[in-house]
């Protein structure tokens, strides 16, 4: 399956979405298979406590292993389809209610599902009852150990990018904005949309379905699907690194009313343009503190379009929340940073 034809009526109705069950995939892809940088970084801080988590759960083991089929001569990729299950269709979907959707699945319809995907015959681990459990304790824990400490920032950085993208969008239309979905993902023209670099069949989508496009902090990309739901999976523009300095660095600059007014604007993504009109200071002023807060990390940015946009990272957040200006709680906001 290397493109999608999709319809002109499905991508005007397609939508982009936060899906907090594609973080926990990507987790996963990075812990069994790390392959980038980012990825072998990813691993080295929680890989010996995943270990340590499956040693006693062979059914887990096993669930994992026959959830993926690795890529070989003449036989594509492929991920189990409850990885993926339900593509989101509202543009925040909490955890809980993702996992719902995985618990009111049954044994049989996993097993059915790893089958597929596997195109073997299934461990004796996973003939038994538990199979949709031992799927849910997975999800649960991955997102308990890797995720959810971080999530605020990170939901962050995965909605910037979508007001990035829907402005470009409405700025240059489609074409733009699915140039760069991520390695081997792309929109090539002609109503197709690229999904992998598989030599198969173009798939027309069917009349009445549902597109997604799920930006996520990881460097993973992928495609899902659920009976007429479809999303794209791409990994978001400056994923987890700090934007133009380190997390926690340089706080000692970070003092002044100036600036802590810059940060009490930026609860959500904003441009510099914005900031000078909502705090009437100078652009010059904005553009000076806000490399400060960029080097301090209070703050990251993206572009979008001709503009920057900047919103506060979980430290800028701290500063905010102790109601008082970060000149008078430096040493206890870089203490809660670390």
């Amino acid at each position: 399956m290397g493109t999608w034809k999709v319809p002109v009526d499905i991508l005007a109705e397609s939508r982009f979405a936060i899906s907090t069950l594609a973080e926990v995939v990507g987790s996963l892809n990075a812990l069994r298979s790390a392959r980038t940088p980012e990825q072998r970084a990813f691993r080295a801080a929680h890989g010996a406590a995943f270990h340590d988590w499956l040693a006693d759960r062979p059914v887990v083991v096993d669930l994992v292993r026959a959830s993926f089929r690795k890529i070989q001569a003449g036989r594509f990729g492929l991920m189990a389809d409850f990885l993926g299950m339900p593509p989101p269709w509202v543009a925040r979907t909490s955890f809980e209610a993702e996992l719902e959707q995985l618990c009111a699945l049954t044994d049989d319809e996993v097993r059915a599902d790893l089958a597929a995907t596997a195109k073997a015959r299934l461990s004796p681990t996973l003939l038994g009852p538990g199979v949709r459990d031992a799927l849910v304790d997975l999800v649960v824990w991955l997102w308990t150990h890797t995720v959810e400490t971080d999530w605020t920032r990170r939901e962050q950085v995965l909605r910037a990018d979508i007001v990035a993208r829907t402005d470009q969008l409405a700025r240059n239309g489609w074409g733009s904005v699915l140039h760069d979905l991520g390695r081997d993902q792309e929109w090539v023209g002609n109503g197709e949309l690229r999904i992998n670099r598989f030599d198969r069949p173009a798939v027309s989508l069917p009349a009445g379905s549902r597109l997604t496009f799920v930006p996520t902090s990881h460097s993973s990309s992928w495609a899902g699907w659920y009976h007429n739901h479809y999303a794209v999976y791409y990994p978001v523009t400056g994923r987890l690194a700090a934007v133009d300095g380190s997390h926690g660095a340089g706080l000692g600059p970070l003092i002044g009313e100036s600036r802590a007014q810059l940060l009490r604007l930026l609860e959500g993504p904003r441009s510099t343009t914005q900031l000078v009109a909502l705090s009437n200071q100078t652009l010059g002023a904005v553009g000076r503190h806000l490399k400060i807060l960029l080097g301090a990390g209070a703050v990251l940015r993206r572009r979008s379009g001709r503009e920057v946009l900047y919103w506060r990272t979980p430290l800028g957040d701290s500063l905010v929340a102790s109601g008082a200006t970060p000149q008078r709680r430096t040493k206890s906001a870089t203490h809660r940073a670390t």
